[in-house]
Order: C-alpha cells, then sequence, then structure tokens
C-alpha cells in the first residue's frame, strides 16, 4: 500500500506558465523525494508598465511518503 502526502508550491517564471510549472517541479524535487504527480491550482501573472513580467503558478504535488 503506498500513501501519498500533497504539498503546494508557488513559482514563477519570465517566459511562460509552463515554464513556472517546469522550474517549481524541479526545484521541489531536489529535496522532495518521490514526486508522482502536480496540479496547477492558479495561474496568474505579474504586471509592469502594462505588460506581462512574471507568469506564476500555484501547484499541489504529490508524492510518496517512504
Amino acid at each position: 500500500m503506498s500513501i501519498l502526502k500533497v504539498i503546494e508550491i508557488m513559482s514563477s517564471s519570465e517566459k511562460s506558465w509552463e515554464d513556472a510549472a517546469a522550474k517549481g517541479i524541479s526545484k521541489a524535487s531536489k529535496t522532495v523525494k518521490n514526486v508522482r504527480s502536480a496540479w496547477v491550482k492558479d495561474q496568474s501573472v505579474s504586471v509592469k508598465d502594462g505588460k506581462v513580467a512574471e507568469y506564476r503558478v500555484t501547484m499541489k504535488l504529490s508524492f510518496e511518503v517512504e
């Protein structure tokens, strides 16, 4: 039987939401072992001078507890 835990993380990128999600998963995977899935809960942007300055995602990551 597997036990999974869910944590919520936030990540950002100047390129895209996809890049923000990839960066968040990559960074979290350095300290959280056995990441199984990610669910993008929310997307937003920061705006500077009338243009998108940063893409942001809030994600829920699930990982197997050893």
